[in-house]
């Protein structure tokens, strides 16, 4: 661990108090990152807001300390940030995000709970070979599944499809590029045909990650987009539903022994 700032995160390990924590719940959205710390955190403090990669701590009701951190959009964004995260002893991270459902029977506004991913991402090929397998850690994801079973909330537990762009890579031609390159037309029906659940941007190298660093990942997404029938965000689904991804993480983390 270090006790300097660490230059991207904007915080070191004297920062994170007597007993720091070893979790952390990973958003994109630091808008999503403050939602957490403001509604499950006591005592909630802000680590940083360096490049808009918003971090927070604080303790659950439980006392257990937990770090909410932002990752920025994308694999390589991410990958800086997982990084400096596990130097500080960040051991168990769990990714809170938003998907695309590829499959009809997962509508918008369940949820997805990944247990491996096709990894289509550059930033994962310098952390390991493109052969290398991008799966979550089996306990927290078993975990998650159980805290939605508890909780109520209609989950899915597949295969996700984690790719580089949100555009072309899942294959979106309502964009300043209608024109797909070959290799990407027709890939959602593929995937679809293949079982893979839904697309998304991080959690495959984040996966990766955790095999080569040694620390255990998961990963929970809303689904806000119903890519069978339309390439449309819906805005109020992430909005009615977002918060039901990150109550069942908090009950995972909060059921650790």
């Amino acid at each position: 661990m270090t006790s300097q700032r660490l230059y991207h995160l904007g915080f070191g390990r004297d920062d994170l108090g007597a007993v720091p924590p070893t979790i952390a719940l990973l958003s994109g959205d630091p808008e999503r990152s403050h939602f957490i710390a403001k509604t499950y955190l006591q005592g909630d403090r802000l680590l940083s807001t360096n490049r808009g990669l918003n971090s927070y701590i604080g303790n659950l009701a439980n006392g257990r300390s937990l770090l909410a951190a932002t990752s920025g959009m994308g694999a390589p964004s991410l990958s800086i940030v997982v990084n400096e995260l596990v130097q500080l002893g960040i051991r168990q991270i769990i990714r809170v995000g938003t998907c695309g459902s590829i499959q009809d029977y997962v509508p918008a506004g369940s949820i997805v709970i990944s247990q491996a991913a096709l990894c289509r991402q550059g930033a994962a090929n310098d952390i390991a070979p493109v052969e290398y397998p991008a799966a979550a850690d089996p306990f927290l994801t078993v975990a998650l599944v159980q805290a939605a079973r508890e909780l109520g909330v209609e989950y899915h537990l597949g295969i996700t499809a984690s790719v580089d762009t949100f555009y072309e890579g899942q294959e979106r031609v309502d964009s300043a590029n209608p024109h797909l390159m070959r290799s990407l037309q027709g890939i959602t029906a593929e995937y679809r045909r293949l079982n893979i659940l839904n697309y998304e941007m991080e959690s495959g190298t984040l996966f990766k990650m955790a095999g080569v660093y040694n620390f255990a990942a998961a990963c929970i997404c809303t689904v806000v987009a119903q890519r069978p029938s339309s390439e449309e965000i819906l805005l109020k689904q992430q909005e009615d539903s977002g918060g039901n991804a990150i109550a069942v993480a908090i009950r995972v983390i909060e059921n650790l022994a």
